[in-house]
Order: structure tokens, then sequence, then C-alpha cells
């Protein structure tokens, strides 16, 4: 059988590792029993040290990292939770999108519909992305652009419903593209490429890259 570490493995060192996550698993599991094939379960089948950091969307691919002994957690983890780090998406979005801006809306909740959340400009909890194009092309004829996405914050969903509220909802999202837009791509094109941060125990920058899949 395969191994699922050594096959998406990035970096490793005594505090922490590095983990390319493929589209379509949860980081963590579920409330149900089919919900419970996860990344964190299956790297603790190899790796019983593993520790949670953070976390990427089912459906979002790319960079993660986890912890290999409580001070490693603790130590990134914190940096996560006071903006420390750098991270940086990679995303595909409909429709012909220019140059490059900063979207500034709250992120919320939406009770009424789960899972999604909602743009809400009336709410008082920040959500900051800043967006660049690096290309705009076609697929099956339909105007899309690539674009680089650095979220300043990290609301849940965060990227994909700014991204929506700019008018150019992230291919293949099926909570928040039309249906159109859902079928150009397999998958939903949104991946974590790059993350940066400080090495627990040197201090000095660490710089990750996970190669974009689309």
């Amino acid at each position: 059988m395969s191994n699922f570490l050594s096959e998406n493995l990035i970096h490793r060192e005594d505090d922490f590792m590095v983990i390319h996550k493929p589209p379509g698993i949860l980081t963590v599991p579920g409330k149900t029993e089919e919900l419970q094939d996860c990344v964190i379960n299956r790297l603790l089948k190899v790796e019983p040290k593993t520790l949670l950091i953070h976390r990427l969307d089912r459906d979002t691919s790319g960079i993660l990292v986890f912890g290999l002994s409580r001070w490693g957690q603790k130590n990134i983890s914190r940096q996560f939770q006071e903006r420390q780090t750098s991270k940086t998406y990679q995303a595909i979005v409909a429709g012909t999108l220019q140059g490059e801006g900063t979207i500034d809306v709250p992120v919320i909740y939406d009770p009424e519909h789960p899972p999604l959340h909602i743009a809400d400009p009336t709410h008082n909890k920040p959500a900051l992305t800043h967006y660049k194009v690096i290309e705009n092309f076609q697929i099956q004829g339909q105007a899309v652009s690539r674009v680089e996405l650095t979220p300043i914050t990290g609301r849940s969903h965060q990227l994909r419903v700014h991204m929506q509220y700019l008018g150019h909802p992230i291919i293949g999202d099926t909570l928040y593209a039309t249906a159109e837009q859902q079928q150009l791509m397999p998958r939903l094109c949104l991946h974590a490429a790059q993350l940066s941060f400080h090495h627990p125990e040197t201090q000095e920058s660490v710089h990750f890259d996970c190669p974009v899949p689309f």
C-alpha cells in the first residue's frame, strides 16, 4: 500500500513537516463516519507525532504544515494567529480580470445557507485579500484569468467568497460559482502555492513552494 506521507512530503524536520495536500480530502475529520478519512488521520497512521497547525478547505490543494513536536506546533500556530506567516495561492477565476487590487470586505458565516459564507460590508470583523492577475486566457471558449491571491486575514472560505464578491468566482467552485463555471474544470482551481514562516528553532525565515497543478 502506498504511503500518503512519503507521496506528499515536501519537507521534514524534528519540529514540523510540510505536506502537499491533494484536492478532495478534508484536513481534519468531519462529524460523520464517512468523513473520517482526512489528511491528519492518514498522516497519524504513518507518523503518530503529527499535530494540527492550520487547515485547507477540502477542495483546495497545496501546502499544509503540521507540527511534529508540541514546541513546533505552538510556535508555528502562534505565527499563523499573529499573521506572521506569508501565504500565496493561485486560482483560475471566471471572466477577464485586470491588474491588481485589494478586497476589503468582511466574510461571515451564512446561518440560513450552511456551509456558505457571505461578504457583508456591515460586519465589523475585517477580511482582506490582495489579488494580482498573472494571465488572461480561455477554457472551452470561456474567458478566465489566472490570479495570485494573498490572504492578509484567514477567514473561512475568504478567497472563494472574495472572488465571487468581485464578480469573478473561482472556476470549479461548487459553492460559489455558477453551474457553467463549475463545469469548466473537474476541480476547484485554488491551490496554496507558497508558504513562508519563521523556523521555530533558528527564527530564520523558511520558504516552501508547491507547484500549481492546473
